[in-house]
């Protein structure tokens, strides 16, 4: 594999490292990256194509489905290209204003993503705690409202972090320790004080990311003390399942997230690459996943993609 052999002397442009110290490594790392990534495209395109040509699921329920497949596609698109032209071709370099552009993208994407999550629990909520006015408090044209409210909300926290950055000294130091252009990490590079940059990301997390679990929990608990007090055993399990999807899909999008700011804040003795590898799964597992976990838990979208993967 290539070595490094470029001059930082262009302040107009940054250098990806990839995964360092994994180097002679990267073409077999960028098997995983191209099976998630051909997962990924196959199966969001593939819901987004099933429910688009069936009329009879053009409902809230699928219409979520179809955000978030969305974001899924996005966040593949964001991540996977660079880091495979980094492995296979060396081709490391990128534009300062590319890199702040990639870093805004990607975050609020994965912000979006985190709305269109709490939606998906009102959606159950409603469905399950208040089902005779799931029609009339539910629909496509709310969703749609809610999901371009989660659009704009993601939009405004997520502009500063890249007119912050762009006002920092970044000196002789254009070397990013990763696939892509993290704010943490692109912002770890500069020579000024960064202070303001840390207190804001820090800031974001816990108040976005906090006040959409909090959502998440208080629908959940209301859904289960109300699943709790149903008698029959069948309507019973019929609302336990309308809600496992859900559940696997927050585990995928939020479980490597967490376990990411576990290793960055506790695990001060794990190797740089594990902390570069496990930021990466976080990009890579939830848009993999998530159309396989609602094909296979949902049978009315599983019969219907059959429906088109079964022709003869």
């Amino acid at each position: 594999m290539a070595t490094f052999n470029f001059t930082t002397s262009d302040p107009s442009t940054f250098i990806l490292m990839g995964i360092p110290g994994l180097e002679a490594g990267h073409i077999w790392i960028s098997i995983p990256f191209s099976i998630s990534y051909i997962i990924s495209l196959l199966g969001n395109i593939t819901l987004l194509f099933v429910v688009g040509k069936e009329q009879t699921l053009h409902k809230p329920m699928y219409l979520l489905l179809c955000l978030l497949a969305l974001t899924d596609i996005a966040t593949s698109i964001f991540i996977v290209p660079k880091a495979l032209c980094i492995f296979w071709f060396n081709l490391r370099s990128i534009t300062v204003a590319g890199c702040l552009t990639q870093m805004f993208f990607l975050h609020t994407v994965s912000f979006m993503q985190s709305a269109i999550l709490v939606i998906m629990a009102f959606d159950r909520y409603v469905a399950i705690c208040n089902p005779l006015r799931y029609a009339t408090v539910v629909t496509n044209t709310r969703i749609s409202k809610l999901g371009f409210m989660g659009l704009i909300r993601s939009v405004i926290f997520m502009l500063p972090l890249p007119l912050l950055l762009s006002r920092q000294p970044f000196c002789d130091n254009h070397f990013i320790a990763q696939t892509h252009c993290e704010h943490m990490a692109v912002a770890k590079i500069s020579c000024g004080d960064i202070t303001v940059n840390r207190m804001y990301s820090f800031v974001i997390v816990f108040v976005v990311i906090g006040f959409d679990l909090t959502l998440i929990a208080l629908s959940y608990g209301l859904i289960m003390r109300a699943v709790l007090r149903i008698s029959s055993k069948k309507s019973y399990q019929k609302a336990l399942n309308t809600c496992t999807a859900h559940i696997c899909v927050m585990l995928t999008s939020y479980g490597p997230g967490f376990l990411t700011s576990l290793t960055h804040r506790f695990g001060q003795g794990i190797a740089p690459h594990v902390h570069i590898i496990l930021a990466n799964l976080y990009f890579l597992i939830p848009p993999m996943l998530n159309p396989i976990i609602y094909g296979v838990k949902t049978k009315e979208l599983r019969d219907k993609v059959g429906k088109y993967t079964c022709r003869r």
